[in-house]
């Protein structure tokens, strides 16, 4: 649809059946089921998923920091890949979602410092469309090459590199997505995934930081656009921040029916080793009246065992 004049389109490979069961694969082709994407599997990642859109058989009331009472969550456990983006396509998604969901903080004296690797991401098992290809260079991406080979011989037909392997092993505490918070609003569901990213020392003090990437989701055929934040920031040092403000990232996406979600990711940092967030979204409707959608509550956790600073930044 609204094609430039004198592009066609091309076969990039043959849809295969989604897996119901199992784990995909190291090297598996993708399409992202809501942001269009072509992608390729690195590796999975095992998550707790807390989902408040689940019953709980717990009914009673328990109390948490925010004060006020709230059902208890339990976890389940949910397949996530660390993936690789087209970045041909990277300018077609870059108004809906940020391509560049992984940052490190730098491992220098400058403790404001953040590092982006662009277009690697974390996608969830149902958002994966597989397709396979014949191309042995199907995905342009930097890293690409660095850390997959074509080999013929295997389903899927593109194996680790060892570099891939060490890659891994060696950022695992920076890269590791271990909790993931859902909950869903009048039709819109916001997805939070928090990420440790280390300590700084400034001014005699400790500050420790988390990377956070959010995900709306509108469920409904309304449109509707997003106008507010509101956070509430607890550190386990005694503070409570309150943060307002317009849009999120310098935006105030608007989610329809054509393009339903939108994904960004932010940084925040405390004075103790862990704490906890949540707030509210402030949508508008199209006749202009508006309405708050709950963040789920998530705990801001720091590896008791501090590991080296993140490496490989540089090749």
């Amino acid at each position: 649809r609204n094609r430039p004049e004198g592009k066609v389109l091309e076969t990039v490979g043959v849809f295969e059946a989604p897996k119901q069961h199992g784990k995909y694969e190291t090297g598996q082709l993708f399409l992202h089921s809501v942001f269009g994407y072509r992608g390729i599997v690195l590796f999975p990642w095992q998550a707790r998923l807390y989902d408040r859109d689940v019953a709980s058989p717990v009914t009673e009331k328990s109390e948490n920091v925010t004060g006020h009472g709230s059902k208890e969550v339990k976890g389940k456990t949910h397949t996530y890949y660390q993936v690789l983006i087209d970045a041909r396509d990277c300018p077609h998604i870059s108004q809906r979602s940020q391509t560049e969901a992984v940052t490190f903080l730098a491992n220098h004296d400058d403790s404001r410092a953040l590092y982006a690797i662009p277009g690697l991401d974390y996608v969830s098992h149902e958002d994966i469309l597989p397709y396979s290809s014949t191309d042995q260079v199907p995905i342009q991406h930097e890293l690409f090459e660095r850390f997959l080979m074509y080999d013929q011989t295997k389903v899927p037909p593109f194996v680790a590199r060892d570099t891939l392997c060490a890659w891994q092993e060696k950022n695992h505490p920076w890269l590791e997505l271990s909790d993931v918070h859902r909950e869903t609003t009048e039709n819109i569901r916001v997805t939070v995934i928090p990420f440790y990213m280390g300590m700084r020392e400034a001014q005699n003090s400790h500050v420790y930081w988390w990377r956070y990437c959010i995900r709306l989701e509108n469920l409904d055929s309304e449109v509707v656009q997003l106008r507010e934040r509101h956070w509430r920031i607890f550190s386990l040092s005694g503070t409570l921040e309150t943060v307002r403000g317009r849009g999120v990232v310098g935006r105030e996406p608007v989610l329809s029916k054509e393009q339903p979600a939108f994904q960004y990711s932010s940084h925040v940092s405390l004075q103790a080793s862990s704490g906890h967030m949540w707030g509210t979204f402030r949508f508008e409707r199209p006749d202009g009246s508006h309405f708050d959608v709950r963040i789920p509550p998530f705990s801001l956790e720091s590896n008791k065992d501090e590991k080296t600073p993140p490496s490989g930044l540089h090749w």
